[in-house]
């Protein structure tokens, strides 16, 4: 469910699962930290994320999710990010369709982001009785300031590429021009010189300490926060395809 392959000093990672927009599983996790982890043994200069038949990603599969163990979830989720962190390699997503939860966190930690102007975005753990996850709290609002994290984190809807654009969370929105518009953002990468563009990188991301702090406090509450009532009154009404019971919100 996760394509791999390298063509043009390009790592592509493709999220296949079109049939659950994509919706993440722990083994795809897994498969997506291997990569990232041998990207460097790969004869790589640069790792493209993507989804497969127009969407980039669902986030995680709840139904799956509820039915997983819990420490298996978290532990392939946590070395997919971790991996994703510490990669030497420039990343850059290609993202339409959906990027939800995961979908838009793991974009903070990509070096290039472009979007199909169609995407809908969205950090929805709130409504799931949730905290952020994986640094997000930490690096929104040093990238789009206090008022805009609290709009997307402590409300969770739905947002627009042109949100994401004038927020910095992505570079560029695109229509019919997404696919060349990043062929060519890889074209161009790949003819960098490569240890001068993962120099570059590793001097961008001086703060990794600081982040990787802040996901592990994240990752407590996290924990916490999936064992609440909110949490298990806001799954049970997902899979039970149900309204909230926001009583239960306390």
């Amino acid at each position: 469910m996760i394509n791999v392959e390298v063509r043009d000093s390009v790592l592509h990672l493709q999220i296949n699962r079109p049939e659950k927009k994509n919706a993440l599983l722990p083994s795809m996790y897994l498969a997506l930290a291997i990569a990232i982890e041998d990207a460097t043994a790969s004869n790589a200069k640069v790792v493209l994320i993507e989804g497969s038949e127009g969407c980039f990603t669902a986030g995680n599969d709840v139904s799956e999710f509820m039915n997983s163990d819990e420490s298996e979830e978290i532990n392939e989720t946590y070395r997919f990010m971790q991996a994703l962190l510490n990669c030497p390699l420039p990343v850059v997503a290609k993202v339409e369709g959906l990027a939800i939860g995961i979908g838009t966190t793991l974009l903070l930690h990509c070096d290039f982001v472009l979007a199909h102007a169609n995407t809908k975005f969205a950090m929805p753990f709130i409504n799931l009785g949730l905290v952020p996850e994986y640094a997000s709290s930490y690096i929104i609002p040093r990238i789009c300031g206090h008022l805009v994290a609290s709009e997307l984190l402590m409300l969770g809807e739905v947002f627009t590429a042109g949100k994401a654009l004038s927020a910095g969370l992505i570079n560029s929105a695109h229509n019919d021009d997404l696919d060349s518009a990043t062929n060519a953002l890889l074209q161009k990468l790949t003819n960098k010189p490569a240890s001068a563009l993962q120099q570059t990188k590793m001097l961008l991301k001086n703060d990794k300490t600081h982040i990787k702090a802040h996901i592990d406090e994240e990752l407590k509450w996290f924990v916490k926060a999936m064992h609440s009532e909110a949490a298990k009154e806001a799954f049970s009404a997902f899979i039970e395809k149900r309204p909230v019971d926001t009583n239960k919100f306390k």
